[in-house]
């Protein structure tokens, strides 16, 4: 059997879509109108009836075969494309779900990064009210007194130093946690 190499295959598919796009033209309508009418115009002209018809008879059945086998391959190309563009959409959609669960959990992190804003606005609160308590301290009390309160704003102050850096800590583990992840799910 006969194969022909990739350049032979490539000339050989590109020479069918060529003729099969000319089949289906108005000009083959014309061509072959005009074939048949010359072929019975030599039957006129005193052509042997069965000569002609065998000739005729012949040449279509050839050109049906042709025909079939342009068609099958159009329908095999067509049917190859229609492959492509489906694995194409499905991909695509792989690509949206990817970045949905992306914005799902950029959506989880801001509302993470809220919270941890809305305990540091409490803290912040409670250290303005620890400064308010000073103040108000130091007016009417001694200077024991007032370094009691700041021996608290510092206890408070470390407290949150600590809740901060470990904010940062947890901050830092969910990026790490999420970029294994995203990185597990591309691969």
């Amino acid at each position: 059997m006969l194969r022909p190499n990739d350049e032979q295959r490539k000339k050989l598919e590109r020479d069918a879509n060529i003729a099969t796009r000319w089949i289906g033209s108005t000009t083959s309508l014309i061509v072959h109108t005009i074939a048949f009418l010359l072929f019975f115009a030599l039957i006129i002209f005193g052509a042997s009836v069965d000569r002609v018809l065998l000739v005729l008879t012949t040449a279509v059945s050839l050109e049906a075969i042709y025909l079939a086998i342009f068609i099958q391959m159009t329908v095999n190309k067509n049917t190859a494309d229609i492959e492509d563009i489906a694995e194409d959409v499905e991909d695509i959609q792989e690509d949206i779900d990817e970045i949905q669960v992306d914005v799902d959990e950029i959506q989880e992190d801001v509302e993470d990064i809220q919270e941890d804003i809305d305990e540091i606005q409490v803290d912040v609160d409670e250290i303005q009210e620890d400064v308010e308590d000073i103040q108000e301290d130091e007016e009417a009390e001694s200077q024991n007194r007032d370094d009691e309160l700041l021996q608290r704003i510092e206890g408070t102050l470390r407290s949150l130093i600590i809740e901060v850096a470990e904010l940062k800590e947890n901050a830092t583990q969910k990026k790490t946690a999420k970029k294994k992840a995203k990185k597990k799910s591309t691969k």
